[in-house]
């Protein structure tokens, strides 16, 4: 992990009534409700496309969009190989984590990253034990949609989509016009 001295513009998409109670304050930002489906693409925390609003905006056709300015500060950045890395390290340790708790392996099934989102999770907790830091924000680059004309290898739907753990990294919010 690095610490990013990095700022990104990011996109959430959620409901109209949350992302003006977070844009006029009346929703604190330490009060941000963070994802935790077992399936989260890269772990648990608040998501955002980054300088993605159209895809935030039509994500699950909510209707809500808060835009954000992050500071990517302690990153695990999987569009660094030594990042990736870490991820391929440490799935050894993760396995026979699980077979001593008498767990199955998670799987991921299309959308669905059980995998990927429990391997995450138990890297984030693993390097804040060993080092005593926290990791802030996950950072990830992924394919997806369509080819964006015939035989094209570039495809509509491609985004980086940013995990912010620790809310502190959230510098302000506001609404993208």
């Amino acid at each position: 992990m690095d610490r990013y001295s990095r700022i990104v513009f990011g996109f959430h998409g959620t409901t109209p009534d949350i992302a003006a109670r977070l844009i006029s304050g009346e929703l604190p930002l330490d009060q941000w409700h963070a994802s935790t489906n077992v399936y989260d693409w890269l772990g648990h925390g608040i998501y955002f496309w980054e300088y993605g609003p159209e895809r935030a905006r039509t994500w699950r056709n909510k209707g809500g969009l808060v835009g954000a300015i992050i500071d990517l500060g302690e990153c695990f950045d999987f569009t660094d190989v030594r990042n990736t890395a870490i991820l391929g390290d440490s799935f050894p340790r993760f396995a026979k984590e699980q077979r001593r708790r008498k767990r199955r392996l998670p799987q991921n099934q299309g959308k669905r990253r059980e995998l990927d989102c429990a391997m995450i999770n138990f890297v984030a907790k693993d390097f804040q034990r060993r080092t005593g830091k926290f990791i802030q924000t996950v950072r990830g680059a992924f394919l997806e949609g369509a080819p964006a004309f015939p035989g094209s290898a570039i495809l509509r739907e491609t985004h980086i989509q940013i995990a912010v753990r620790d809310r502190s990294c959230i510098m302000g919010v506001f609404r993208p016009t």
